[in-house]
């Protein structure tokens, strides 16, 4: 059934400017065209002129609005219209009377419910990665109970991709880092003619404290997200809801592989980087300082006592398990769109960080008189 075309909307005065004509379909479909003009018309009317509304045709609310602004708000002393226009424009009417709600600052009723809000989903990831540990756990009872059923295949295939993978970046980061250590190390050392003890901060900075963050932060940037992203992709194609329907556990197949691979990986990548990272200040105090290598190599184990490097390796071990726990923590927990994805891998990464910080913390607490030389 063919709708009638609309018929043009126009306002006309009376040769005496005494009286407004409305006439036409004042809806938004005709009205489009021909805004400006009517516009105009309307401001043309003077306000103490009578509304002649009888030959409007359709009204809508757009077009009530309209005449309702030309009345600037309220009702015209001489109105013809008719009672179902009329209805249209006292909806108008009832809604330009109702106010606006001013702004509310933020009080402490607000604070309140902000803090009772972090609270809460901070105890939701807690109970969650609660539970994933008992999963976890419980699969390395079963692993220990059934030897033959190990994921060996998805461990070496992670411990590829997270470990071997990485050092080319970690080295290069290493190198660097190690060569502007050394660097604004010299240039102090210089001052005081100390320049014999390059090695001590050297290798106590970089054995005992900047390789495990530092690859612990590149890490956490590149592997913790590629977990979060892989968990997060299948959690939204739905291939995790595909695996336990046919039985498979997720937490053994997806979950352990991961973490066991960074535990492993980890700290290979710390003594690797660690030693990318001294050849690196090694460079550096030979152009600033002229430390030979045999002196360099030879002055090394008296300076860093060999618990540091075992303090070194056990961090790297730590940080790759709470790398690699947080990172699936937050890939099983994306809904499936895009969205969660993208919001869950940022801030896997940034809790990955933050509590690698927190840990080298406790650490150095801990390991305070371990270590340090005499």
């Amino acid at each position: 059934m063919s709708r009638d075309p609309p018929t043009a909307a126009r306002v006309e005065l009376a040769p005496e400017r005494r009286e407004a004509r409305v006439a036409g379909d004042w809806t938004i479909r005709s009205l489009t065209a021909s805004i400006g003009e009517l516009r105009q018309g309307l401001a043309l009317v003077p306000a103490d002129a009578a509304w002649n509304l009888s030959a409007l045709g359709r009204l809508d609310s757009f077009g009530a609005t309209l005449l309702w602004r030309a009345w600037q708000g309220r009702w015209p002393e001489r109105l013809e219209l008719d009672p179902a226009h009329r209805a249209i424009i006292e909806r108008i009417a009832r809604s330009a009377e109702r106010p606006i709600p001013a702004a509310r600052g933020f009080g402490a009723a607000d604070a309140f419910v902000t803090f009772g809000r972090v609270l809460i989903a901070f105890t939701g990831h807690l109970l969650d990665f609660a539970a994933l540990l008992g999963r976890l756990g419980l699969d390395l009872v079963h692993l220990l109970r059934n030897p033959r059923e190990w994921p060996l295949l998805e461990i070496s295939a992670n411990v590829f991709k997270v470990g071997v993978k990485a050092m080319p970046v970690t080295a290069l980061v290493g190198f660097l880092i190690g060569v502007v250590l050394s660097y604004l190390s010299a240039l102090q050392l210089k001052i005081f003619g100390a320049d014999a003890f390059i090695v001590n901060i050297l290798g106590l900075g970089i054995i005992r404290e900047l390789g495990p963050v530092l690859v612990s932060v590149l890490v956490a940037g590149r592997s913790g997200s590629a977990m979060t992203a892989q968990l997060g992709v299948m959690r939204v194609t739905e291939e995790i809801d595909a695996l336990a329907a046919m039985g498979v556990s997720r937490s053994l197949r997806l979950v352990l592989p991961k973490v066991i691979a960074l535990t492993l990986a980890m700290p290979l990548l710390v003594l690797w980087t660690s030693s990318v990272a001294l050849i690196g200040g090694w460079v550096s105090a030979l152009v600033e300082l002229d430390i030979s290598f045999h002196f360099f190599i030879t002055a090394l184990p008296d300076a860093v006592p060999i618990a540091n490097v075992y303090i070194g390796l056990t961090k790297g071990a730590v940080f790759g398990l709470l790398i690699a726990l947080i990172a699936c923590h937050f890939g099983l927990r994306v809904q499936p769109n895009t969205e969660s994805l993208s919001s869950h891998t940022t801030a896997s990464v940034v809790a990955a960080i933050t509590v690698v910080i927190l840990a080298d913390a406790v650490f150095a607490i801990a390991t305070r008189s371990i270590g340090i030389p005499g």
